[in-house]
């Protein structure tokens, strides 16, 4: 199979169409790989880095503002389906797929008017505008959450797969899980509550941590806080402010990044975060309860919709960021904790909504396409 994988900008774009290429070389070796992206995103260095071909086109996302700047950009995006048609007619690709984003705008109609059948992947609970655009040139639309159907009302077929992430559910034995939490200098009988802001953290959620343990509000939970590599520095200097030394905190341990997600969402009791596609299938995946402060700048705000989507079966709270305050935040967390019961209702609740062998369902839909043979 002869597969171009179309994925640009963010992780939450790039993992997917990783682990969908994975997918397709486990299950036929032979199969020939390559990826469009542009010459500016985290494909640059994700895609090489999996072992994967990148070939980059002058594509870019498209503002609604009124600006010369816009205009520009829009211009150079139409352009670029000419320089999507020429990969297109050199590799001779079997199928186009796309993972959300603005790339798949131009890879999508090159791929239309050389017809090439046309697999899209949607994350995110409130479709983008790419998706929408493409939803009746495409052959298939593959959806993470089942909320996305109503929005693509003009797709020709919709399949809810869930998203590719690599944090599942993994089981952990109660010496395992003190044996971690003392590594990371924390008490095994109190609640521990996660918290980041996605890779690089987020400040409206890290300030409002700095307040709670200035203050040591947690007196009754344990935080575990990825401030995010950048950001990870005026956390530290603002907690000596206080003459507080982040490494030597009571019922807090704080690191730029957690290497071992999958590991340490499995043994905490309550998750605190943005709420991006990837990450709410995480947290589906593994079944735990939630706090989410929904990135307020997404576009067509479709954080709070993937919030809403735990939301809505008691799996999650939901904290707007213009209402965040650490005082906000704390009694959540401190109401949620108290109650481990209800905890775990939340997390089997988030569970429940859970897709098991989701690659394996998106290669199902792929091979249905790319091989004739296989066509209903």
């Amino acid at each position: 199979m002869k597969v171009i994988i179309a994925a640009a900008g963010t992780g939450g774009h790039i993992n997917p169409g990783i682990a969908i290429a994975n997918k397709i070389k486990e299950k036929e070796p032979n199969s020939e790989i390559i990826f469009i992206g542009t010459n500016r995103g985290l494909e640059n260095d994700l895609v090489p880095r999996a072992g994967y071909s990148l070939k980059t086109i002058q594509a870019y996302g498209f503002n609604r503002r009124i600006s010369l700047d816009n205009f520009k950009k829009m211009y150079k995006t139409f352009r670029s389906i000419g320089e999507a048609r020429k990969i297109i007619q050199e590799f001779q690709p079997d199928i186009v797929i796309g993972t959300g984003g603005y790339i798949c705008v131009p890879v999508g109609m090159a791929a239309k008017k050389a017809r090439i059948p046309i697999i899209l992947h949607e994350s995110n609970a409130f479709p983008g505008i790419a998706i929408k655009m493409l939803s009746k040139k495409a052959d298939t639309i593959l959806l993470g959450f089942e909320d996305a159907r109503k929005r693509i009302p003009n797709a020709k077929k919709i399949a809810v797969t869930g998203t590719p992430t690599k944090v599942k559910y993994i089981e952990v034995s109660n010496s395992q899980r003190i044996q971690l939490i003392k590594q990371l200098g924390l008490q095994e009988d109190l609640p521990i509550a996660l918290c980041f802001g996605g890779s690089q953290g987020a400040q409206s959620i890290n300030e409002s941590l700095v307040q709670i343990i200035k203050q040591q509000k947690n007196s009754n939970y344990q935080i575990i806080w990825a401030a995010g590599p950048a950001q990870y520095e005026q956390v530290k200097e603002k907690l000596i402010e206080c003459q507080m030394e982040i490494e030597h905190l009571q019922r807090v341990k704080i690191v730029p990044y957690i290497y071992n997600m999958e590991e340490i969402m499995n043994i905490v009791d309550l998750v605190v975060c943005r709420s991006g596609a990837m990450t709410i299938t995480e947290i589906s995946n593994v079944g735990k309860p939630a706090i989410f402060i929904p990135f307020p700048f997404a576009t067509e705000n479709h954080q709070e919709y993937n919030a809403k989507v735990l939301e809505k079966v008691d799996a999650a709270k939901i904290i707007l960021d213009k209402n965040l305050t650490a005082d906000l935040l704390n009694d959540m967390i401190e109401n949620m904790v108290k109650d481990r019961e209800k905890l775990k209702r939340m997390g089997q609740n988030a569970k429940n909504i859970s897709i098991e062998n989701v690659e394996e369902k998106i290669y199902q839909e792929i091979e249905t396409l790319a091989f004739p043979e296989f066509r209903k």
